[in-house]
C-alpha cells in the first residue's frame, strides 16, 4: 500500500488544512430518518443555459419516485464548471420547478445546495484520500496533457493520464515540495488501482447488472485553475453526505460508473442506486429515421417552447409520464387514475431505449387534460399565459373576463360529449378569435344565401329559447325552398366567419344581439 502525504504536505498541496475529518463529516450530515422504501432523489442540474426537454424528463422520475414513496426530492446546483455557466440560468431552473410544480426540499441540515458553496466538503475528503496514497497531486500543465493525449493518438493507446503517462503518480515529498516552492499549483488525481482486463459488475435500477472493465485512468478530483472539484467527484461526496439513495441521469455516464464505484470503494461508503435513463428521441423530418433530440436543431427540445406557446404543464407531465411508464396510459384509460401522479412509477419499467417524443401525441394529451377543466380553470390558464406571454392580440381577449368565460363555456356543460378542440391557452385564444370584432375575419369566399340571412333578421329575437330560434331557422329554409343545413351554414359563415364551430345559438348568445345583427348585414 502507498503512502499517503503528511498533514503538513496536504495542507501546502490544498491551500489550506482540511476543515474537517470524514468522521465530522459523518456527523454532520447523519443517515436521514424516513420510512422503509423511501427515496432520497436529487435533481442537479448545471447553470449553463436554458432547460431542455430531457432536465424536466430526470426531474420528473426524481420528484416522482421521492413522492410516491415519501422520500425527500432535492434541487442541488451543480456550478463548478465556471466557465460554462449562464447568468441567470439558476432562476430558469428554480422557475421551472415552480412552473411544473415540482417541490423541492433543500433542508439545510444537508445544504448548502450550491457545490461552489461545498469547497470545504470536497477538499476534506480529498485530504483523506492523499493521506491514504488514493490521490496524488499532478502538476502536468495543459501543454503537457496535450504532448501526451497527441502520443497516445499517434500509437494508438486510449487517451488520458493513466499507468505510465501518469508523469506525478508516484511523485515524492520533496519533488512536491520543490514545486511548491516554485509556484506551481496542483491539480488532486486518482490514484487509480483498477486494471481494465478486470470487469466490474455495476448494479443499474432499469439495466440490472452491468459489467465495464475496471477504471484505470487518474482522473481529476480537485482542478488546480479554481480548486473547484470535478462532477466526478463531487456528485460522489454530495450524494454521500445528502444521502442520496437513487441518482437519475443520462445513459451518457454509463461508462463513468465503473469509476464512481471505484471512488465509492476507495471511501468505504456504499454507492447509490443508479437509474441511467435513454434518450429522448424524434423523427427526423428529413431522414424519417429516429434520432436523439438536439439542443440546436429542435426548438422543441427548449422548455420556453412549450410555456411560451402555451402547453399546458400538466399535458407535458402526463405525455413523459406516458414515455415513462409503461402501463401509465391504459390505466388513466380504464379510470384507474386520474393522472400521473395517482399512477405508481417503478424503476424497472423505465425503458431503456429511446423514448420516441411525438407532438402530435403530446397535442391528444393536451386536448384530454384541457377537456377536463372546469371553465374557471380553463379561464384562469388562459388568462395566466396571455399576461405572462401573450402578445397585444391576446391581451385584448382577457380585458373582458365575462365576455371570454362565455365564450369558453360553450360546450363544456356535458361531460359525455365535451368539446376536444383546445390544445393549447395560446391555441385555445386562436380558436376563439372570431368573438371578437378586432380579431374577427370575415369569409369573402363564402356564397352566402342572402334571402335566407334577410329573412332570418326579420324574425330574430335573442331572447329566443334554443327550440324557438331553431324553428325559425326551419321556417325561413321551408319558405325559400331550401334545407335547414344551408340556413344554418349562411348564418354560421356570417357570424364567426368559419364553417365549422361550436354550437351556434350558444355562440349567437355570447356575442349578443347588436354583434349578431350587425356581421348578418356586413355579409349581406
Amino acid at each position: 500500500m502507498r503512502n499517503g502525504l503528511k498533514p503538513d504536505l496536504i495542507e501546502r498541496v490544498l491551500g489550506a488544512k482540511p476543515k474537517y475529518t470524514i468522521a465530522e463529516l459523518e456527523e454532520k450530515f447523519p443517515e436521514r430518518n424516513l420510512p422503509d422504501g423511501a427515496f432520497v432523489t436529487r435533481f442537479a442540474p448545471s447553470p449553463t443555459g436554458f432547460m431542455h426537454l430531457g432536465n424536466l424528463y430526470s426531474a420528473l422520475i426524481d420528484f416522482k419516485l421521492a413522492s410516491q414513496s415519501g422520500g425527500v426530492f432535492m434541487l442541488r446546483i451543480e456550478d463548478t464548471d465556471t466557465k460554462r455557466e449562464v447568468a441567470g440560468a439558476v432562476d430558469i431552473v428554480k422557475n421551472t420547478m415552480h412552473q411544473f410544480g415540482f417541490k423541492y426540499n433543500n433542508d439545510e441540515k444537508y445544504g448548502p445546495y450550491f457545490q461552489s458553496q461545498r469547497k470545504d466538503i470536497y477538499r476534506s475528503v480529498a485530504a483523506d484520500l492523499l493521506a491514504r496514497g488514493l490521490a496524488y497531486p499532478c502538476f502536468l500543465t495543459a501543454d503537457e496533457m496535450e504532448e501526451i493525449r497527441a502520443k497516445q493518438t499517434a500509437a494508438g493507446f486510449a487517451t488520458g493520464i493513466y499507468g505510465e503517462f501518469a508523469r506525478d503518480r508516484d511523485i515524492t515529498d520533496e519533488e512536491i515540495i520543490e514545486r511548491l516552492d516554485k509556484g506551481e499549483v496542483p491539480s488532486i488525481r486518482l490514484y487509480s488501482t483498477g486494471n481494465p482486463e478486470v470487469r466490474i459488475f455495476c448494479k443499474d435500477a432499469v439495466r440490472g447488472s452491468i459489467s465495464f472493465p475496471e477504471n484505470n485512468e487518474d482522473l481529476v478530483l480537485i482542478k488546480s485553475n479554481d480548486g473547484l472539484p470535478t462532477y466526478h467527484f463531487a456528485h460522489l461526496c454530495d450524494d454521500h453526505f445528502m444521502r442520496t439513495t437513487h441518482v437519475v441521469r443520462g445513459e451518457e455516464w454509463l461508462p463513468s460508473l465503473p469509476l464512481h464505484y471505484q471512488l465509492y470503494r476507495m471511501m468505504g461508503w456504499t454507492p447509490p442506486i443508479y437509474i441511467h435513463t435513454a434518450t429522448l428521441d424524434k423523427i427526423d423530418a428529413e431522414t424519417g429515421k429516429q434520432r436523439k433530440m438536439s439542443k440546436r436543431k429542435d426548438p422543441e427540445n427548449n422548455l420556453d417552447f412549450f410555456l411560451g406557446g402555451g402547453w399546458p404543464t400538466e399535458a407535458l407531465i402526463e405525455y413523459l409520464g406516458n414515455i415513462l411508464a409503461s402501463g401509465y396510459e391504459e390505466a388513466k384509460l380504464k379510470g384507474a387514475v386520474k393522472s400521473f401522479w395517482e399512477y405508481e412509477m417503478k424503476p424497472k419499467k423505465i425503458p431503456m431505449s429511446g423514448g420516441l417524443f411525438d407532438m402530435k401525441k403530446l397535442e391528444w394529451w393536451s386536448k384530454e387534460y384541457i377537456a377536463t377543466l372546469p371553465v374557471s380553470e380553463l379561464v384562469k390558464n388562459v388568462v395566466d399565459w396571455a399576461n405572462e406571454y401573450g402578445e397585444d392580440v391576446h391581451k385584448e381577449q382577457i380585458k373582458d373576463i365575462d365576455y371570454l368565460t362565455g365564450a369558453l363555456s360553450i360546450e363544456r356543460d356535458n361531460p359525455k360529449r365535451i368539446r376536444k378542440d383546445f390544445i393549447t391557452w395560446k391555441q385555445t385564444l386562436s380558436e376563439i378569435s372570431y368573438f371578437w370584432d378586432g380579431l374577427f375575419q370575415p369569409n369573402c369566399e363564402f356564397e352566402f344565401n342572402k334571402d335566407a340571412l334577410n329573412e332570418f333578421l326579420n324574425t330574430f329575437d335573442i331572447a329566443d329559447d334554443k327550440d324557438t330560434w331553431w324553428n325559425k331557422i326551419v321556417a325561413v329554409a321551408t319558405k325559400l325552398g331550401v334545407k335547414n343545413g344551408d340556413v344554418a351554414m349562411s348564418l354560421r359563415v356570417a357570424v364567426t366567419g368559419r364553417t365549422n364551430t361550436p354550437d351556434l345559438y350558444s355562440v349567437m348568445q355570447v356575442m349578443g344581439k347588436e354583434r349578431v345583427v350587425t356581421r348578418v348585414k356586413n355579409s349581406i
